[in-house]
């Protein structure tokens, strides 16, 4: 499991997190590409806090590069959930339903 600092100063850890959503893969014909990260090399992950904030994990397969996360607002993780095809959770439905045509 992972911890991270975030820039506001919060500490998060993946394994306190009340939810956990993997990136969408696509097969390009050679590699599966991570749909939202677009890269064989990099993947995405999202996390609901404890609290219910949302946070991407960004994780790298590449040597020397770092893992690091960042928050996101309601709006940012639907949009990324509606892109990785998960079911909406019901707190961020009503985002959902501004950004989902």
């Amino acid at each position: 499991m992972a911890t991270y600092k975030m820039d506001d100063g919060t500490v998060v850890k993946s394994e306190n997190a009340s939810a956990r959503y993997g990136e969408g893969r696509d097969w390009n014909g050679s590699n599966h590409i991570g749909r939202s990260s677009c890269s064989q090399w990099h993947d995405q992950t999202l996390y609901r806090s404890k609290n219910g904030r949302y946070w991407l994990e960004h994780s790298s397969r590449v040597q020397g590069e770092g893992d690091w996360a960042e928050w996101l607002s309601p709006e940012q993780a639907a949009a990324w959930l509606l892109h990785n095809d998960h079911e909406i959770p019901d707190e961020l439905k009503e985002a959902a339903s501004h950004i989902e045509e």
